[in-house]
């Protein structure tokens, strides 16, 4: 059972902020700061790769609706938005989702990216093997 296709379904209870025919944003139980959002698709995604594109597109027009009302109704001015794909990542629901994070003074909410340091050629090197 997936929770967020249950929640989907109406069938678990969510305080929903905002729905349309593909997908839904409602509060996270979890509110790593006030006014923590879910948007989920409603057809079960298990992560950023297998999510149709289309959808995805759609999602994060909604996600940016949602950054923007929290600001009009929370005076926030900044927000992070991201998604974990993949246990590693640190997804706990397999189910894709985006979290839409307000960011206040003080929130006690953080994550830091750890520097890598690369060489000229390590560059050169992932630069080639990665791009189109």
């Amino acid at each position: 059972m997936c929770i967020f296709c249950e929640i989907a379904k109406g069938n678990i209870k969510s305080h929903v902020v905002y729905e349309d025919d593909v997908c839904m944003a409602f509060l996270d139980l979890s509110q790593a700061t006030l006014g923590h959002t879910l948007v989920i698709p409603k057809t079960h995604y298990t992560n950023i790769f297998d999510v149709e594109e289309e959808v995805l597109s759609h999602m994060i027009g909604v996600a940016k609706k949602i950054a923007l009302r929290l600001s009009e109704t929370l005076g926030v001015t900044d927000i992070n938005i991201l998604n974990n794909s993949g246990a590693r990542a640190g997804q706990s629901v397999m189910h894709f989702h985006i979290h839409i994070i307000p960011r206040y003074d003080n929130d006690n909410f953080s994550f830091a990216f750890k520097s890598n340091k690369l060489t000229e050629k390590e560059f050169l090197c992932l630069t080639n093997k990665i791009k189109f």
